[in-house]
């Protein structure tokens, strides 16, 4: 545990561009990290407006999920040639060229593929981008290219939201605090859903009082380094 500076977390919002009260995130506090779909139809421009008020923004990488569930614009697919993949990672990054680091929206099949995550990493790479692997699959290979060829990599802990009930909230900010305390540092992922802005707006002072800095993602690149992760979280299919 790092307790010489206390303990950090981020929390990334993705799934970010598809509706309107998605730009509720931006009543949010700074330090909350924003991740993007690039072709989604409001992506670049709350992206921009994000950008411009001072949050650190992801690139949210549509890839082909075990269930079958539509991609819509810019998704990765198994199918795809190695140029395929580099042309599209290419115009994500040209769509939304502040971004800092990236995170797969979906995947469960995708992050499985050696030569595919390979091919994402290293356009990562070349464009100085980290990489916070979802893990929306137990069996992800994602993070093993990331850390392969160097790319500044991160995985995440706690799903906040996968129910947005206020119970359920409360229990996964509670697990996601404890991870937090546990290991010196966290990775959340929550999505725009309204009650989860009203639930974080309303429960973000709580990490200051029980000794927890929220930071900006890329921030705990250096922690990451510092330590392995010891068993991997819980993952859910998506």
């Amino acid at each position: 545990m790092f307790t010489a500076q206390g303990a950090q977390l981020a929390i990334i919002i993705d799934d970010i561009g598809y509706r309107q009260t998605d730009e509720d995130v931006l009543s949010l506090p700074k330090d909350i990290t924003l991740s993007v779909i690039p072709l989604s139809p409001l992506g670049v421009e709350l992206a921009g407006k994000a950008h411009k008020q001072g949050y650190e923004i992801m690139l949210h990488l549509p890839m082909q999920a075990l269930n079958g569930k539509p991609l819509g614009k810019g998704g990765l697919t198994k199918d795809m040639s190695e140029q395929e993949i580099k042309r599209k990672v290419d115009d994500a990054i040209v769509r939304i060229p502040y971004a800092k680091g990236a995170n797969n929206h979906m995947g469960s099949l995708l992050t499985q593929m050696d030569s595919h995550m390979l091919w994402v990493m290293e356009r990562l790479k070349q464009n100085n981008l980290y990489f916070v692997d979802s893990l929306t699959t137990g069996h992800s290979k994602a993070a093993n290219q990331a850390e392969a060829i160097g790319v500044p990599m991160l995985k995440r802990h706690v799903f906040l939201d996968n129910d947005t009930s206020k119970k359920a909230l409360e229990k996964q900010f509670r697990i996601m605090m404890e991870q937090a305390h546990q290991q010196g540092f966290a990775v959340a992922i929550a999505h725009p859903h309204p009650a989860t802005v009203r639930f974080l707006k309303a429960n973000l002072p709580r990490l200051a009082q029980e000794g927890i800095t929220l930071v900006p993602t890329s921030h705990l690149l250096p922690y990451r380094l510092a330590q392995q992760q010891g068993t991997s979280p819980a993952v859910r299919l998506r």
